[in-house]
């Protein structure tokens, strides 16, 4: 049976189709890494791209979460500028700073440099995978990629970017190299979650972590065909496909209508007031501030309610706005899951 088959059953996919579910499902953007002390050590003296292409590493790393808060789901341990080192890019993930890259895309011959991704290229994220599925059993797995806008601004801006000043400038100013690079860059996007799913993934996961900071008109325009072509690469496998962003309140039914069947929602909307924007035929996954953690259990539970009770009946997972943040407390996530299980039981 393939880890697809294996995992449809689990609540995770079923809210995933918006099918009756015994609780709500729950798991954490970022659940695998800097908030566990178990990371931390495992980690100890390894930079972040290599850990990434160690096999029994990332397995262990991704099971963490799993194994300490009992999510619903497992999220590959990865980095959304892995495929682009994979295809030869000198890049490097500075702590404290973020991805950095020591050539920017500054013009059309630069778009040589991004090559098709090959699976060969990525072949520990298959051999890590394999173990995953195997190790993991009926609990889903989520693969993930970085959106093509998302890794167009580190490449342009050369790193993270408050304003995206050069990425705006290249989109506004030459809009035929800006579809050329997403295109490209959807290519290896889709190349990438491609090797996932047929790796063993029951679902996948596309950050678009920075177009928060465009207006709906420019998304639609400059963004959404590339966003289109990932889903599109990857709708064959009929697993289920999340579309996330922050800030993203205004694009909630354009990222929506780029093809994801769930939709990611910050903690900025409220649920019922998301649902309204995506509209019908397509879950909802959020949307708890990752800040509330820090507050007393009763004050988490409360603001959690509220989460649930603004959701959607059927097709809601319960995740965070954004990731976890490095200094949570990983009891208060266990305790959340444990809250939220409670809680919908049906």
């Amino acid at each position: 049976m393939s880890a697809p088959q294996q995992t449809a059953a689990s609540p995770f996919i079923r809210a995933c189709r918006r099918e009756p579910v015994p609780h709500t499902p729950v798991w954490f953007m970022r659940q695998a890494g800097r908030s566990l002390p178990e990371y931390l050590k495992l980690r100890e003296g390894i930079p972040m791209l290599e850990s990434c292409m160690r096999p029994e590493l990332v397995t262990e790393i991704t099971l963490q979460p799993v194994r300490r808060h009992r999510v619903d789901a497992a999220v590959y341990f990865s980095d959304i500028v892995v495929p682009l080192k994979a295809i030869g890019l000198d890049l490097d993930i500075k702590p404290g700073v973020g991805p950095v890259v020591a050539d920017p895309i500054r013009g059309r011959a630069d778009l040589a440099r991004l090559r098709d991704l090959e699976p060969g290229d990525v072949s520990y994220v298959t051999e890590a995978i394999g173990m995953l599925t195997a190790e993991l059993g009926s609990t889903p797995l989520i693969g993930f990629a970085g959106a093509p806008f998302t890794l167009a601004s580190y490449l342009v801006e050369g790193g993270p970017s408050r304003n995206h000043e050069r990425t705006k400038a290249l989109m506004y100013g030459e809009p035929e190299l800006w579809r050329d690079l997403l295109d490209r860059l959807a290519d290896i996007t889709a190349a990438f979650l491609t090797v996932q799913i047929e790796a063993g993934a029951s679902a996948v996961q596309v950050f678009d972590s920075w177009v928060g900071a465009l207006a709906p008109a420019d998304y639609r325009r400059y963004v959404m065909p590339s966003s289109v072509k990932v889903f599109d690469a990857v709708a064959g496998y009929g697993v289920p496909r999340i579309h996330f962003g922050v800030g993203t309140g205004e694009l909630l039914g354009l990222m929506g209508e780029a093809g994801a069947d769930v939709v990611g929602v910050d903690w900025r909307v409220p649920l019922d007031e998301a649902a309204r924007r995506v509209g019908p035929g397509r879950a909802l996954q959020g949307n708890l501030d990752p800040a509330v953690l820090f507050a007393p259990t009763a004050a988490v539970e409360a603001k959690a309610q509220e989460v649930l009770d603004a959701a959607p009946a059927t097709g809601h997972i319960f995740n965070l706005g954004h990731g976890v943040l490095p200094s949570t407390d990983p009891d208060a996530l266990t305790r959340l899951v444990d809250f939220v299980h409670r809680s919908t039981q049906r």
